[in-house]
C-alpha cells in the first residue's frame, strides 16, 4: 500500500477534530514528509499547472535548477508515496498527479474535514 493512500479516516482522524493516537501520528509525519521538501512541493505544482495535466520529465528538468538525477529521485519518491503516477512513453517518462492522497493529506490537517455530528461532539465549531 501506498504511504499517503494509508492516511485516511480510519487511519488518521483530522488532526485538529481528534487527538492522534502514537501510530497515527507517525504515520501521518511520514506522509508529510514526502512533501515537505521545496523541490517536490515544486515538482507536484509544476505537474498540476501543465497543460494536460501531465509532464515529461525531460521538461521538469529543464524547469528546476537541480540536476537530472536529483529531479529523478524526487519524482520517484512522490510517485511511491502515490502522489504522481508515472507512465513511461519511449524513452520519456510523463508524471500526473493523483488527487486521492492530497486530498487525504487535506483532510488529516483540515478542520472543516470533521464531520458536522463528531465536531458537535467534540465541542469543535
Amino acid at each position: 500500500m501506498r504511504l499517503i493512500q494509508e492516511i485516511d479516516q480510519t487511519c488518521c482522524p483530522p488532526l485538529v477534530g481528534s487527538v492522534l493516537s502514537e501510530t497515527d501520528a507517525e504515520r501521518l509525519a511520514q506522509a508529510l514528509r514526502v512533501i515537505a521538501d521545496p523541490a517536490r512541493l515544486r515538482l507536484v505544482s509544476l505537474v498540476a499547472a501543465s497543460e494536460g495535466g501531465e509532464s515529461c520529465v525531460c521538461d521538469l528538468t529543464d524547469r528546476l535548477d537541480l540536476g537530472q538525477p536529483t529531479v529523478s529521485h524526487h519524482l520517484k519518491v512522490l510517485t511511491d508515496a502515490g502522489i504522481l503516477r508515472r507512465e513511461k512513453r519511449g524513452r520519456w517518462a510523463y508524471y500526473r498527479i493523483e488527487p486521492e492522497p492530497l486530498e487525504l493529506l487535506r483532510g488529516a490537517l483540515d478542520p472543516g474535514a470533521v464531520g458536522t455530528e463528531r465536531s458537535t461532539e467534540l465541542g469543535v465549531t
